[in-house]
């Protein structure tokens, strides 16, 4: 008898942002730790120019760096999703770009049978854009809004040319984050 494949509905929310700035995917638990970190850049916006982690209680995963600072770092190569986050309501940390300090909650929400027809991961909600990468963590994207709302501010032309033109904070495509997972597939 084979296993049936389990999905699990993640909730990703970005710390210290105000309204809440969020995205719900659905992944595999078989994915590895690696790969999960890169669905989490699509969904979310970002480049990946930068390290990232999970921490998940008193364990950090990411890749170890023995030219940074960060201290005891195990490998993500082997470790699933699964084995990370066992059970619903279960939470974790996931880091990105360590000298911003974007942190994102990770709950899981629900664990489910995989759909036959559905292809993993799926994108199935968000709230609001993705701030700009390199824009100075959760405190330098609100002046990063605040400069942009205000075209008396002494860098609001700055903002608005290194981000080339419009910024819509409250913006959220799903259609575009689907289309930019399957060419990650």
């Amino acid at each position: 008898m084979t296993e049936q494949v389990r999905v699990y509905q993640l909730k990703m929310t970005l710390a210290d942002i105000r309204p809440p700035l969020w995205r719900r995917v659905l992944v595999p638990a078989e994915t590895k730790l690696p790969r999960l970190h890169r669905i989490f850049q699509v969904v979310m916006g970002w480049e990946n120019y930068h390290l990232h982690a999970f921490r998940v209680g008193e364990v950090t995963y990411g890749e170890p760096d023995p030219d940074f600072d960060e201290p005891r770092i195990a490998s993500e190569r082997a470790v699933r999703l699964g084995d990370i986050a066992t059970e619903e309501k279960a939470s974790f940390i996931y880091e990105y770009d360590f000298g911003d300090g974007w942190r994102h909650r990770v709950e899981v929400e629900k664990i489910l049978p995989a759909e036959p027809e559905a292809v993993y991961p799926l994108c199935i909600g968000g709230k609001r854009a993705c701030p700009p990468e390199d824009c100075g963590g959760p405190w330098g994207y609100e002046s990063f809004l605040e400069a942009l709302a205000d075209p008396a501010h002494e860098e609001h032309e700055q903002f608005r040319q290194w981000i080339g033109g419009v910024f819509d904070a409250e913006g959220f495509d799903l259609n575009a984050v689907n289309r930019a997972l399957r060419k990650r597939r």
